[in-house]
């Protein structure tokens, strides 16, 4: 598989804003390179999905290391370098005016209503929580080398899975692993892609990326990510702010392939995949702007409500009562064309003949383009 990779001098130092004071002994040399056919750290590689040559691991001094010559002893000095908070701390809302309005968070609402917020600037030193909401066992997971913002469900065939991550990527997106079977997980694909878990793949939950200010009007009463995370970051600064710029030069971080160089967008365009029953379509939401688009994906009806600041997305199945709706953004609000209702960003009727009612949300995954068709290459790209 041809690769390409470019050197970014500024990511080192951006690894190393991300690591702070923890993990600072895990640039030395590497030793004895592990192979493929053995088990590496508790990790089966004999059964992958990826060439283990494609899995980097980031050495946090401008460096890497692919997976079929690594060490073990580099292998378990890597894990968690960048940490996973697995005993969250929440604020009420509050506590959030640290953040600028227009400051990315990573929303999550439960079945009841309850809301969460997770600021990306929080999400950048740390990419994985592990949390329960309402009873449902969640990953929060987001990579910033390609803002992918993506909730996940712990739950595999009866296992409840918690995850570390790696410090390894592929396709420059983050490569988390289960610390139940230590197997390998694609971020933006949620595919365990190599060890005894190979092949499965997590239930993405319906999520929004959005501006902070679009989600406290949204969630007047939403809970929030707490800075009080137990590691000492520099939070209230966003090292990647201009690391979209980068990534559409194509100086990519770590080796990328030819399927994620797709030029029907921009590498670094934000995106919102939507999967249905194996078919995916991805929305360019920079393009599209503020619209409401109906459309349909492996024959269901769907309707993407896409905000221009942000960008930021959200996708329902848009129907309430039984009955079929059609949409339209009239150039300050969301619109059905049967009823009038006016609806907001999480699928909610706040006027009209239909006040109250929630459209039934779908799952998405919001990410940079060059990630989402590395994961799904043969999506479809909807054309405004």
């Amino acid at each position: 598989m041809p690769k390409l990779l470019l050197t970014l001098p500024a990511i080192a130092i951006l690894a190393a804003a991300c690591l702070g004071g923890d993990g600072g002994d895990v640039a030395s040399e590497p030793e004895a390179a592990g192979g493929e056919g053995s088990t590496l750290a508790g990790v089966d590689l004999s059964i992958h999905g990826v060439p283990l040559e494609d899995i980097h691991f980031d050495t946090f001094d401008g460096g890497s290391i692919p997976l079929s010559e690594i060490s073990e002893e580099r292998v378990i000095a890597l894990r968690d370098a960048i940490p996973p908070l697995d005993a969250p701390r929440y604020d009420d809302v509050s506590a959030g005016d640290w953040l600028d309005e227009d400051d990315l968070i990573l929303g999550y609402e439960s079945a009841s209503g309850s809301a969460w917020a997770y600021p990306l600037k929080i999400l950048n030193f740390h990419e994985i929580v592990n949390d329960d909401l309402d009873g449902v066992p969640v990953l929060i997971s987001y990579c910033p080398l390609c803002r992918s913002g993506i909730v996940y469900d712990r739950r595999l065939d009866g296992m409840l899975l918690t995850f570390g991550n790696t410090s390894a990527l592929f396709e420059s997106d983050l490569v988390m692993f289960d610390r139940e079977t230590n197997s390998f997980w694609w971020q933006t694909a949620g595919e365990a892609i190599v060890g005894t878990l190979t092949g499965n793949r997590l239930r993405t939950l319906p999520a929004i990326t959005s501006t902070w200010g679009q989600w406290r009007e949204l969630h007047p009463r939403t809970l929030i990510l707490s800075r009080d995370t137990g590691f000492s970051r520099p939070y209230e600064r966003d090292p990647f702010s201009d690391y979209a710029d980068s990534v559409n030069s194509k100086r990519f971080p770590f080796p990328v392939s030819e399927a994620s160089q797709d030029d029907r967008l921009s590498p670094a365009d934000e995106v919102l995949g939507i999967v249905i029953d194996g078919e995916s379509v991805a929305y360019p939401l920079r393009l599209l702007g503020s619209a409401a688009i109906n459309d349909t994906v492996a024959g269901t009806r769907v309707v993407v409500f896409s905000i221009a600041d942000g960008p930021s997305g959200s996708a329902f199945r848009p129907e309430s009562g039984g009955s079929q709706l059609t949409f339209r953004f009239d150039g300050r609000s969301f619109l059905d064309k049967e009823t009038g209702s006016e609806w907001n960003l999480s699928g909610q009727a706040v006027s009209g003949p239909l006040k109250g009612e929630k459209l039934e949300p779908l799952p998405s995954r919001y990410t940079f383009w060059f990630a989402y068709v590395a994961a799904f290459p043969n999506t479809e790209l909807f054309a405004p």
